[in-house]
């Protein structure tokens, strides 16, 4: 009961922020950004000891088998430039044009009456997630920019990191008008399954984990749910592909970062490419230390080699049926190989998780018809999957992909936060009413003539 009360407080506290916070100008939105990315680096030394912390804590979970090495890889905040491209992400947001405000639709309807469709922050997000602290940060980030409130809850894996984080934020809220709790985070699986019953306060819930945890968040609320449950990347290596393009592009979609979403799982192969280009992919990604789980037809052909790949007999092995609905999320991928353009078309859409699939190819035709027929958030030629990225598109960062059929698919940014209101105004002497319009003697007309212009006049 106390946790139920504790949630109510805080989901209240968040819908009150939100409202607070719509008549404050666009400006206060961006200094927010400059003042918690200063209390960031300001902090650095402090955040990243705690991540040290979480990451050893996190090895003895992965030692014990209780947590995958690919979700500890994800906690590590010191990784290479993990830190710089987060700070970097923040300054990107603040950057980007404001996504409120702006109309998308504008008409006369009559003399002196005018619509407007004009973009508005969807209210109080909710977002869960594992491992992953920095989304702390980019969810912040995003909410502040767009103009929503949110409510946070990282995986327990990253607690000292990302209450260090929520503290920065917290701090550099506090030097600006915008309420403390516009941001706030929460520690327990308890609040959370509290807060998911609390649709009267939270409008849109936002998971990012593993397929375990998106399916039970859907099946636990009735508020909207945007995420995506598994990160199923396909490769399609077509007839026409170029030797040097599909090594490049598939060591890359697949060893770039293994363990995550956007990492390829799966590599189609068309069967006249067998004993060509395939066997040359093969060695590169044995080179990359990549196991391969083969069906018959790839198999045969690297065992048909004059000279047997280094690691054959340790990393070769023959797939199952499961192997090509399996997010490896490691140094692993299922290889099929399909005589048709159409047949991995259809290969695709029945195993994929409608993430992001890529098809190397030098055909025109084939390209259109691959993009037009695979029906993915993001369908890419001659490109790595790993570009399906917030930051990457230019987005500054992101709250996560959606892979669903909502108002936002693929990576979501700024844009994929907000939705829109219809504003109308009358300027007539007497106002206008609906009883005036319509067929007959003394009935106006609607004019519907289309104003040019981007923002509301007033």
């Amino acid at each position: 009961m106390g946790s139920d009360i504790a949630a109510e407080e805080i989901a209240k506290a968040a819908k009150a922020a939100f409202e607070e916070s719509q008549l404050l100008p666009t400006a206060i939105r961006i200094d927010a950004l400059a003042k918690i990315k200063q209390q960031l680096e300001a902090n650095k030394t402090e955040i990243l000891a705690a991540n040290k912390q979480d990451m050893e804590a996190a090895q003895v979970e992965v030692d014990a088998g209780r947590i995958s090495n690919a979700m500890m890889k994800r906690l590590d905040l010191g990784k290479g430039d993990k830190w710089d491209s987060m700070l970097k992400g923040v300054q990107d947001v603040a950057d980007l044009p404001d996504p409120t405000g702006v109309v998308s639709y504008a008409s006369q309807l009559d003399d002196d009456l005018e619509l407007y469709r004009v973009s508005c922050p969807i209210g109080v997000l909710l977002v869960i997630f594992e491992a992953r602290p920095e989304v702390v940060v980019n969810i912040a980030a995003l909410a502040i920019k767009s103009g929503n409130a949110a409510i946070l809850k990282g995986g327990k894996e990253s607690n000292h990191t990302t209450h260090l984080l929520a503290k920065a934020i917290s701090q550099g809220l506090a030097q600006t008008s915008l309420p403390s709790t516009y941001i706030q985070a929460i520690q327990t699986r308890a609040e959370v399954s509290a807060l998911l019953d609390l649709d009267r306060y939270i409008d849109l819930v936002i998971p990012r984990g593993g397929n375990s945890l998106v399916k039970a968040i859907q099946n636990s609320t009735r508020i909207p749910v945007m995420g995506h449950a598994d990160g199923l990347c396909h490769v399609y290596l077509d007839e026409s592909a170029d030797r040097k393009k599909a090594v490049r592009v598939v060591v890359d979609s697949k060893t770039d970062y293994p363990s995550a979403c956007n990492s390829a799982e799966t590599l189609i192969v068309h069967t006249s490419l067998l004993n060509t280009v395939w066997r040359e992919v093969a060695q590169a990604l044995l080179a990359a230390d990549v196991h391969l789980l083969c069906d018959s037809h790839t198999l045969s052909a690297l065992v048909s080699l004059p000279n047997v790949p280094e690691r054959f007999s340790s990393h070769v092995h023959s797939s199952t049926e499961s192997s090509y609905s399996i997010e490896h999320l490691d140094l692993v991928i299922s290889v099929i190989a399909l005589p048709s353009l159409h047949s991995a078309i259809q290969f695709i859409n029945s195993h994929s998780s409608h993430h992001t699939d890529s098809i190397i190819t030098e055909s025109e035709h084939a390209a259109s018809a691959f993009c037009r027929g695979v029906d993915s958030a993001g369908t890419f030629v001659n490109a790595s999957t790993r570009f399906a990225d917030g930051f990457r598109y230019g987005f500054g960062t992101e709250v996560g992909i959606s892979t669903g059929r909502i108002h936002a698919r693929g990576p979501v940014g700024l844009e994929g936060l907000v939705i829109y209101k219809y504003v109308m105004r009358s300027k007539a002497e007497r106002g206008h009413i609906v009883g005036e319009f319509g067929v007959g003697e003394g009935k106006k007309s609607f004019k519907h003539a289309a104003i040019a212009t981007t923002s509301v006049p007033f």
